[in-house]
């Protein structure tokens, strides 16, 4: 029944017209198994729809789901209709795929409210206009009126016990224990395949290769249930070079919603890429060609300190992700912080973006603040010793003094004294704000209030 694929990237495959997708998922190293008669349904049916089922159990999508996004974006850049299943109706219940234990139960309220924050972060990947225009669909419209005893009648005399214990998602879970409501979510997936295929005409689906029983259970139901003919895309699961799992820093998650993961942080996950990754995330979460990801792997290795295969990187997705001015401010940020940018060339939204990730304070101003160095020129502001105390840099005025003295104090970049410690007006950044740093590496933002 099945191709195992996953080739390795092989930039001398020649381009097909008429197997598009699949040469470019192949090359891209995107495919791991498909179907065996795929390329020529994608021949014969042209345009077909295939879709790709994301269950809200979370109120954001984070970097591991864009492999089976990207898949979308693929299909419909050669010429075939996305479509994009919101599970407001299994993420009810849970899918054990790659799963230890029993999923904790979000109520129908947080399913809904999730279901729909990720259908916005999924508009920023797929165009929906046109003859291949993208579709969006919650299988809570079918799954939630369906009845139990029209369920086990229509869909479950389809699939015997030992079909469903042979599946890797349920075997895997035998020995530590599946409850009867996780067992069945492969039936309620295959469920949503055929009524894609009924109501819509879907021929494909899409997604990790650990839903591979989920999904030819659903070609089969299809098949014994409706005569159709039905086709399954898997692509691989990510892991890193370095052992470490795919998606995750220090801080925790990398999420799609940028109150959850702020673009800096998202830009700099990229950016931040092991030497020995970062070619194959060009390929897997890039749009960028062939020829040009041929060429940024060799200046990685002919320049690795450059880092200019990260830079596409970060950029290609924190533009896709979060928009290109979130990329112009993390750029900024970033620029600021590991690459000596002059503070006072920051725009105001990479302002706004830097208050989220060093210690920020807004202070009042204090114009009749006693400055003994002042000598007609613009009255002192603030005094530098009171800032550092007020945003964290220094535990106590005493302990800020004792950094000035050692110049261990810089305002917007430059190094003061006891004596030029105060802020006058000619030193505020736009928006009032003042940039402090202790050292080299510590950085604090303070907004001067009137």
């Amino acid at each position: 029944m099945t191709e195992p694929a996953n080739p390795a990237i092989d930039p001398a495959i020649p381009p097909s017209h008429d197997d598009s997708l699949l040469t470019e998922l192949g090359w891209r190293g995107l495919l791991y198994q498909h179907t065996e008669s795929l390329s020529a349904h994608l021949k014969a049916r042209a345009p077909v729809t295939g879709y790709c089922g994301f269950d809200p159990t979370a109120s954001s999508l984070h970097v591991g789901n864009l492999v089976p996004v990207m898949g979308l974006v693929h299909l419909q850049r050669h010429g075939h209709r996305p479509l994009v299943l919101v599970g407001g109706g299994t993420g009810l219940i849970g899918d054990p795929s790659g799963k230890a234990s029993e999923r904790t139960l979000n109520t129908p309220e947080v399913v809904a409210a999730n279901a729909e924050s990720i259908r916005r972060q999924l508009e920023r990947f797929l165009t929906f206009a046109g003859p291949t225009g993208a579709l969006m669909r919650d299988n809570a419209d079918w799954l939630r009126p369906l009845g139990a005893i029209e369920f086990m009648r229509d869909v479950g005399k389809h699939f015997t016990i030992n079909y469903m214990l042979a599946k890797e998602s349920v075997r895997s879970r035998l020995e530590a224990g599946i409850s009867y409501t996780e067992f069945s979510y492969m039936l309620l997936q295959s469920y949503d395949f055929l009524e894609l295929h009924r109501r819509l005409g879907v021929s494909l689906q899409v997604g990790g290769s650990d839903q591979w029983g989920n999904m030819t259970a659903g070609m089969e139901l299809i098949r014994r249930s409706a005569g159709g003919e039905a086709h399954v895309i898997t692509f691989p699961l990510i892991t890193k070079s370095d052992g470490t799992k795919f998606g995750k820093t220090e801080s925790g998650t990398v999420w799609l919603d940028p109150e959850r993961t702020s673009p800096y942080r998202f830009y700099q996950f990229w950016y931040n890429a092991d030497d020995r990754d970062v070619g194959r995330f060009l390929r897997f979460f890039s749009l960028l060609g062939r020829e040009e990801i041929l060429a940024l792997d060799e200046t990685a290795a002919t320049d690795p300190a450059g880092r200019a295969a990260q830079r596409a990187l970060a950029r290609d997705v924190t533009a896709r992700v979060h928009g290109d001015d979130a990329l112009r401010a993390a750029e900024e940020v970033s620029g600021l912080l590991f690459g000596g940018r002059d503070p006072s060339t920051l725009s105001p939204s990479a302002l706004a973006a830097l208050a989220r990730e060093v210690p920020f304070a807004e202070v009042r101003a204090d114009p009749a603040l006693a400055d003994p160095a002042a000598s007609g020129g613009s009255p002192a502001l603030a005094d530098t010793l009171a800032l550092f105390v007020d945003v964290g840099l220094a535990a106590s005025r005493g302990a800020a003094k004792r950094l000035a003295e050692q110049g261990g104090i810089y305002v917007n970049g430059e190094r003061r004294t006891l004596v030029e410690r105060f802020v006058r007006e000619g030193d505020l950044l736009t928006g009032r704000h003042v940039l402090l740093r202790k050292g080299t590496r510590d950085y604090a933002l303070v907004r001067l209030t009137p």
